[in-house]
Order: structure tokens, then sequence, then C-alpha cells
């Protein structure tokens, strides 16, 4: 039996466009700055400002975020779904809560702030010193119900 590759939740985490008017904004100060010394120290002002923060904002803010058929793959992490306990979603003040207070040091976390939903999923290997991932997603029903369904499979397959 071989397993599918396409994976059954698939999610890009994106940095909001405010950030990117942020980024404009960047580079149109700088060419108000460097605007004294001519118009082509402003035009170049104004491209690189907004080169460099278009690069900022595209690697901060972009994760990728996949469940196939054995793996639950957060940017470079990759967790096998048998090890992973019941998935579950947080909203509001309770994810918040997870990000503070709550939160153990020692936990897998992958947060973004202009993100206000979650899903926190213990670990249940007891060789794993991680207690708990936390992914921030866009859409946490849809995140924890392919993990239930695939750590379903994935147990039925190796038993």
């Amino acid at each position: 039996m071989t397993a599918s590759t396409t994976p059954s939740y698939d999610e890009r985490l994106t940095a909001p466009a405010s950030w990117w008017v942020i980024a404009a904004l960047f580079g149109l100060s700088l060419a108000l700055v460097f605007l004294p010394y001519g118009t082509i120290a402003a035009l170049l002002a104004l491209t690189a400002g907004t080169c460099l923060a278009g690069v900022h904002v595209s690697s901060q803010g972009s994760m990728r975020i996949r469940v196939t058929d054995r793996l639950l793959v957060v940017g470079d992490a990759r967790i096998p779904l048998d090890v992973l306990g019941e998935p579950q979603v947080l909203r509001g003040e309770e994810a918040r809560a997870w990000r503070t207070y709550k939160a153990d040091l020692r936990a897998f976390m992958v947060m973004r702030s202009y993100i206000t939903a979650a899903v926190r999923v213990e670990i249940l290997d007891p060789d794993d010193p991680t207690p708990y991932l936390y992914v921030s997603t866009r859409t946490p029903d849809r995140l924890a119900e392919a993990i239930r369904e695939k750590s379903g499979q994935a147990g039925t397959e190796r038993a």
C-alpha cells in the first residue's frame, strides 16, 4: 500500500496587507530623506528601501502548514502523526493565554501575531522532551480535523 503525497490540509501563512503597505511607506520615507540630494538619489532610496522592507516582510511572514498521510509539516519541522495526541482548537483569549502565561518553554511554537486562532496538540512520545505543538492558523477547525483524520489512519496502518 503506497501513501499518498497529496496533503489533506495545506495552508500558507502570509503577512497581512498592512505589512506590505508599511514596507512601501518605509521606501517612500527613505526617498523623502534622500530627496535633497536629488531625484536620482531619492529614486534609488525608494527602490532600495522598498525592496529591503519587502524582503523582510516576506521572510518574517511566510510559513507553510501541511498534513500528509503520515506527517504534520510546519515550516521545516516534520512531526509523525502517530506521536500526536488530540488537537485542541484555540481562539481569542484562550489562544493568547497559551502564547503567554500558560506557555511551556519546551513547546514547539509557530506563532503569528496577526493570526488570533491556533491549534495545540500534545506530543505523546515519551522520548521527546517537547510537551506540545502550538501552531497559529487561520482555519483551526480544518487543521484539527485533518490531524484527527490522518492520525487515526496512521494508527491503523501501523497496527
